[in-house]
C-alpha cells in the first residue's frame, strides 16, 4: 500500500500555522528541533509533543490533522496544533510510526 499525499494545501497551512506560533511563542522555536513540530494532544487535558515534521507524509497523522482542521479550523485553543484524540491512542499511533 503506497503511502498518500497530504494536499500541498494542508501542508502550506500547517508550516504557516508553525511560522506563525513562532512569532508568537519565542520559546516555541528554542526548544523544537529543525525538522520537528510542536502538537498539543489530548481530550480533556492537553499534552505538548514534539513530532518530526516526517509525520506529515503518514495517511494517519493526515487524517488526525483533517480532523483537528474540521474540529478547531485555525483557531487553536492552546495556542498551537491542536490534535484531538486521546493522548494514549496518540502515542500508540506515533510508535506505529516508529516501527515502519
Amino acid at each position: 500500500m503506497g503511502l498518500m499525499r497530504l494536499p500541498s494545501s494542508l501542508i502550506a497551512n500547517v508550516k504557516s500555522f508553525s511560522r506563525l506560533n513562532a512569532y508568537r511563542n519565542r520559546n516555541y522555536q528554542r526548544d523544537v528541533p529543525k525538522g520537528h513540530l510542536a502538537v498539543y494532544v489530548g481530550k480533556n487535558q492537553k499534552r505538548r509533543v514534539v513530532v518530526p515534521v516526517s509525520y506529515l507524509e503518514q495517511p494517519l497523522f493526515q487524517n488526525l490533522l483533517r480532523q483537528s482542521e474540521e474540529e478547531f479550523g485555525f483557531d487553536h485553543p492552546m495556542g498551537g496544533l491542536t490534535i484531538s484524540c486521546q493522548e494514549d491512542e496518540f502515542f500508540k499511533l506515533e510508535a506505529m510510526f516508529h516501527a515502519l
